[in-house]
């Protein structure tokens, strides 16, 4: 009677300890990452994005349905990134759909989908030992209050395995999030000026980005022509903007536009400057191309904030291929070269512009010197170190080069050649800037003239082709995309992030730091060792439940044999 009474003070206890753990689990809750990388701790700034929202953000996630190894995993990672969005805000709802389930017209589907600029992704996937190919419509759509956000959960990178893609894909899904929140959430308030007037870039070239860029902020073309008539109203025009954007001007600018741009920076306005120091001219004469200096009267202002652009050209043995033609019009064949003028950049540094990015191709760049003052500058990036600077004027032939070129890949470069050393690309500048007409004469008179800056800070590119998107038919291709070669560069993702660090929106690119090892299987090694680990897998739990009923059976014999 003792014992079952204290069976029962046991049981009680039990159901209450239960009940009391339930209630507090209900007050204090807490979810752990035990994992190295923290993959399923969200950012700061992640969170700063998303708590206070109060309203329900709905979140359609277009992975459901029979997909190849990899992007299971993407939908997985995918899932669990959710989950902690959702477990930091209850407002946020998600649902992974299939969006050609139960539809009476899939082709109508795909079609609506298609305009709503959903595109698929065609995947190439080798499972035990065969080639497999799946479309899959790899995006989210988010609603909240009455707007719609379209999110990216698949990485468009072309030259890379499809485990690759995914791995980097997951790499980028919190950034993915963040910025669709951030879109959703968050109103337009920047304003960015592209300036216009010197010869700058045509807008068709720069489509693509600034397509882009009206996402995060207010765009508007700025002319200096009125310099000339009426300048203080120019500057105070022109600081109504909080960012401006030079894309390859080729006509010099004057004192007073100078002067302009000086004050303007002299005011807290962030610039990006993406600068030729060389052109190239046709010889009418001899019909031979030529790469000139381009001088554009900015060396002075960007002296006395701390740089120089050199007028030379840099010949870099890691540099992208160019593809020329051979052959008559129905039978011609593309090659690939290579071009020593198309260096491409992968630097190793770790500052937020240029985290986790793709290399940058530059086209006909030249070299910048940073000069010593105190402005902090910070080499974003530079050529290889095989690299050789060639003086201005020089003949660019295809017909002399390439040969070259050939054979310095075929031999090897040499030392006493490519000697110049990594040559600066881009240049990150922060801090107080003087102004270039301190104790000169100024072209005109302001009513305030500021001799030093607040804090501010400045990218200055030695290229300005960075920005130049390639046309398909009359369509702009996407920025960094070269059709001839079918590579994607990381040009996009190096102008956004400098425009977002340069406006303070650092937080979302902080997030392109995070780190995440996704471990992959040997495809070769699984087809070969499917059959062994499926036994293990079959026969070691049954293995282990055998032995535990035996021990078991063993142990009440002992204990209960009279």
């Amino acid at each position: 009677m003792k014992t079952n009474n204290k069976h029962s003070i046991n049981l009680t206890a039990l159901l209450l300890g239960l009940i009391l753990l339930n209630i507090f689990g209900n007050y204090f809750y807490k979810r752990f990452d035990l994992t190295q990388d923290q993959r399923f701790t969200l950012s700061e700034a992640a969170k700063s994005i998303i708590e206070t929202v109060d309203s329900p953000i709905v979140i359609d996630v277009f992975l459901k349905g029979n997909f190849p190894p990899e992007f299971k995993r993407l939908q997985t990672e995918t899932k669990q990134l959710l989950e902690e969005f959702s477990a930091f805000n209850s407002h946020i709802k998600y649902e992974f759909i299939n969006p050609l389930e139960n539809e009476g017209n899939p082709v109508a589907i795909q079609q609506q989908l298609q305009q709503m600029g959903l595109t698929t992704a065609q995947v190439e996937v080798r499972e035990n030992g065969k080639l497999s190919t799946e479309l899959v419509y790899p995006w989210a759509l988010a609603y909240y209050k009455e707007k719609t956000v379209k999110i990216p959960l698949l990485k468009n990178q072309l030259g890379i395995t499809s485990e690759e893609r995914v791995n980097n894909s997951i790499q980028n899904l919190e950034y993915a999030f963040a910025d669709g929140f951030n879109k959703l959430i968050f109103p337009k308030k920047r304003k960015i000026a592209v300036l216009k007037g010197n010869g700058e870039l045509e807008d068709r070239y720069i489509a693509d980005f600034f397509k882009t860029l009206k996402e995060y902020y207010y765009i508007a073309p700025f002319t200096l022509d009125s310099v000339a008539i009426d300048p203080a109203k120019t500057l105070t025009n022109l600081q109504g903007f909080d960012m401006i954007v030079v894309a390859q001007p080729s006509e010099a600018f004057s004192d007073s536009e100078k002067y302009i741009l000086d004050q303007y920076i002299m005011n807290g306005g962030a610039s990006l400057w993406l600068l030729d120091a060389n052109k190239q001219r046709t010889d009418p004469t001899s019909g031979k191309t030529y790469a000139v200096a381009e001088d554009l009267q900015l060396n002075d202002l960007f002296f006395k904030y701390g740089l120089r652009i050199n007028s030379n050209l840099i010949k870099d043995v890691v540099s992208a291929p160019i593809v020329l033609a051979s052959g008559n019009e129905n039978d011609s064949q593309y090659n690939r070269y290579p071009w020593f003028y198309y260096p491409i950049s992968a630097s190793d540094n770790t500052h937020p512009i240029i985290t986790n990015i793709e290399a940058v191709k530059f086209e006909y760049a030249s070299n910048i010197d940073t000069l010593p003052n105190t402005i902090t500058k910070t080499v974003l990036l530079s050529s290889s170190s095989i690299t050789k600077l060639a003086g201005l004027p020089i003949e660019i032939s295809y017909d002399i080069d390439i040969p070259k070129f050939l054979k310095v890949m075929e031999k090897g470069p040499s030392p006493q050649e490519f000697n110049s050393g990594a040559q600066t690309l881009a240049v990150l500048m922060e801090g107080e800037f003087t102004s270039a007409f301190a104790n000169r004469v100024k072209p005109f008179i302001l009513s305030e003239d500021r001799l030093l800056s607040q804090s501010n800070s400045m990218v200055v590119v030695s290229d300005g082709d960075i920005i130049k998107n390639q046309f398909k038919g009359n369509r702009p291709l996407e920025v960094g995309f070269d059709k001839m070669t079918q590579t994607m560069y990381g040009n996009k993702d190096f102008l956004l992030n400098t425009v977002n660090y340069l406006l303070d929106d650092s937080g979302l690119i902080n997030i392109r730091t995070k780190e995440i090892a996704v471990p992959f299987l040997d495809p070769q090694k699984t087809a070969s060792e499917r059959t062994k680990w499926q036994l293990i897998n079959l026969l070691l739990p049954l293995g282990i439940l055998a032995l535990f009923g035996f021990g078991f059976n063993f142990y009440r014999k002992r204990k209960y044999t009279v």
